[in-house]
């Protein structure tokens, strides 16, 4: 359902408080990344280095904002929700590291930064997200992550489906399907929904598992991330035709150079602006039932359509 516009006053402090929130949840997930993934010592730290160097490299951490805003519904410890934030970033960053290899994308820029494999070597970089994979399992089954062992396993068999065959690397398997077949609508939703939005989906999922919320409250925050995921990645495909390098902080224009079918290839930007608008409204909209607990929740499905980066 479509909102009015807010003035541009209220609009310019409701987006600078978000990114303020954004701000400090970044920061504090990073704080918990550097405890967590400690220096090491002896020929093995050099795969730790390369750890620390892509989840401490920066980023927006929209995952992670995701787990404890949504944790933040139902009064779930602080201190647990960035444990699990922490733990779905890890993954996140060994999926771009992966990504990034030659025998993915072969990109060498990420955050503005050279990529892993290409800051150290490919075989370090490759061990490094292998580690970062199941470093985040193990910081879910401990018990700083929550008193309840099933709530731990819960957490853990959520966060490996989205992972897994049926998700991310399900979804990584179609991407690369997708550079020798032509791809139609239907396709591509479900290769995005598998690579970008599983990932999503979980994130606001583990906040309903730490605060043991009620089936329709999950069902909620799932039509919540759908739409958010789906408008995340349009606006990535967005960035890759209207964005530069130096402003998303990676290559650009590679789906085009690659003849990728993408939304914005089958839409067109301005049909592609058009539905992101509207899975952002329709996003917002699923969080009403929660009330002003959900107001950065519900920015931040505008704010992810219209990022520049």
């Amino acid at each position: 359902m479509a909102t009015s516009a807010p003035n541009p006053r209220t609009w310019i402090e409701r987006l600078a408080a978000l990114k303020k929130a954004l701000a400090d949840n970044a920061k504090a997930v990073s704080v918990v990344l550097d405890k967590l993934l400690k220096p090491g010592t002896g020929p093995e730290a050099r795969v730790v280095e390369a750890m620390r160097y892509t989840t401490l490299g920066g980023g927006k951490r929209i995952r992670p904002f995701l787990v404890t805003a949504s944790a933040d519904l139902f009064n779930v410890n602080p201190a647990s929700a960035l444990r699990v934030a922490a733990a779905v970033e890890m993954v996140h960053c060994y999926s771009l590291i992966h990504d990034d290899l030659p025998a993915m994308d072969d990109d060498e820029l990420r955050r503005g930064k050279p990529t892993c494999h290409v800051k150290f070597d490919e075989a370090t970089a490759i061990l490094a997200g292998d580690a970062l994979l199941t470093k985040a399992f193990e910081v879910l089954s401990e018990d700083d992550t929550h008193a309840d062992s099933k709530v731990r396993s819960e957490l853990t068999l959520a966060l490996a489906k989205a992972a897994g065959e049926t998700g991310m690397v399900g979804g990584q398997m179609l991407d690369l399907f997708a550079e020798d077949h032509d791809l139609k609508m239907p396709e591509i939703t479900r290769l995005q929904r598998m690579k970008a939005g599983a990932l999503i989906a979980v994130s606001c999922e583990a906040g309903a598992i730490l605060g043991k919320a009620s089936e329709n409250a999950r069902h909620v925050l799932h039509a919540y991330a759908h739409d958010v995921g789906l408008a995340f990645q349009i606006a990535d495909d967005l960035l890759d035709v209207e964005g530069n390098e130096k402003e998303v902080g990676k290559k650009t224009g590679k789906d085009a150079a690659a003849g990728k079918a993408t939304f914005v290839s089958l839409l067109g930007p301005e049909r592609a602006h058009e539905q992101a608008e509207v899975l952002a409204d329709q996003a917002a909209s699923h969080l009403e039932i929660f009330g002003e607990k959900s107001r950065l929740l519900q920015e931040l499905a505008h704010y992810v359509v219209n990022r520049r980066a």
